[in-house]
């Protein structure tokens, strides 16, 4: 059995999908009606930049979500791929409402609107260069959790964002305490990257975004989805759309704990992941995170054929 994996923000490049896009029908078409719903060119952005464009949040999220789906219908319709095999489908943070649409949940153009919604939405929760996030390679997620319970006297937000991967976690937080808590890091040897990102995502300064899209959630229609979706949230499958709106909206401001999730499906005898869209990123957390799955990125016709020659074995 199988799991499908797909991708959120910091996934994107310029070009992403242009090799389905120019050979496939089905690929224009839907890149067409992404277009349609934002009264927008998303294509042009997509396909052509520039990068500060792409980049924006609102576009991105969207992007995404437009490039994945693209595969994931070429990979259906034009090589008559087996679904069959999967168990669970699941996506990273806007990559939970791919999963959605590919699940058939959620209608494509909904999720185009809502992805552009709250990629507004969580832009403007926090003023421009007021928030910071940062990665801490190498760790326990337990240790983190106690240096930052251990600052809980001191004011500001300074919170897991992402339990991403064994040794990969993203903190997110207001400006002044993400700095802070580097330098106590920097003292206690502790290796960390600081993040190019416009805003301070999953953490509870999104909860303004959160209440926005919340309103904007409830009046689209969810259907049950064919496969059941390992939420970010609480890293456990779900098929109830009532419960699945709720945990979107929690999603914006919580933990994306995708470690757990990997080791959930896992533990459900799923031993191949595969990752549908833009980057290899998610591919490179199953193999840091469990040491004998099999992991594949597919985002070229070239990966689709060899994963079909991968499962005639």
């Amino acid at each position: 059995m199988s799991t499908l994996l797909f991708p959120g923000q910091g996934s994107q490049i310029v070009g992403m999908g242009s090799e389905f896009y120019n050979k496939f029908k089905i690929v224009k078409e839907i890149f067409s009606q992404a277009d349609q719903k934002l009264n927008y060119s998303l294509s042009k952005i997509i396909l052509e930049g520039s990068e500060d464009k792409l980049t924006l949040t609102e576009n991105t999220q969207p992007a995404i979500l437009t490039v994945s789906y693209s595969i994931f219908e070429v990979l259906k319709n034009e090589f008559d791929f087996d679904l069959n095999s999967f168990k669970f489908f699941s996506g990273h943070s806007l990559g939970e409402y791919t999963a959605l649409v590919c699940a058939k949940s959620l209608e494509f153009e909904d999720a185009v609107y809502l992805l552009h919604e709250r990629g507004k939405a969580m832009q403007n929760a926090v003023p421009i260069g007021r928030g910071s996030m940062i990665a801490i390679l190498g760790n326990k997620i337990d240790d983190i959790k106690n240096l930052i319970d251990s600052r809980k006297n001191k004011d500001g937000v300074c919170e897991i964002a992402n339990d991403n991967a064994e040794g990969q976690v993203i903190i997110s937080g207001d400006k002044e305490s993400i700095n802070s808590f580097q330098t106590e890091l920097k003292q206690k040897k502790i290796k960390f990257l600081p993040l190019k990102v416009s805003a301070p995502f999953h953490c509870s300064l999104m909860k303004p975004a959160a209440d926005i899209m919340k309103e904007k959630i409830n009046k689209i229609d969810f259907k049950t989805p064919k496969y059941p979706i390992v939420n970010n949230v609480n890293a456990l499958p779900e098929t109830d759309p009532a419960k699945i709106k709720d945990l979107l909206y929690e999603q914006i401001f919580s933990t994306v704990r995708w470690r757990e999730s990997l080791i959930n499906i896992s533990k459900n005898g799923i031993s191949d992941f595969i990752e549908i869209g833009p980057g290899k990123v998610l591919s490179g957390m199953v193999k840091r995170t469990l040491k004998n799955a099999n992991s594949f990125s597919i985002n070229s016709i070239t990966d689709i054929n060899n994963l079909i020659n991968e499962f005639k074995k």
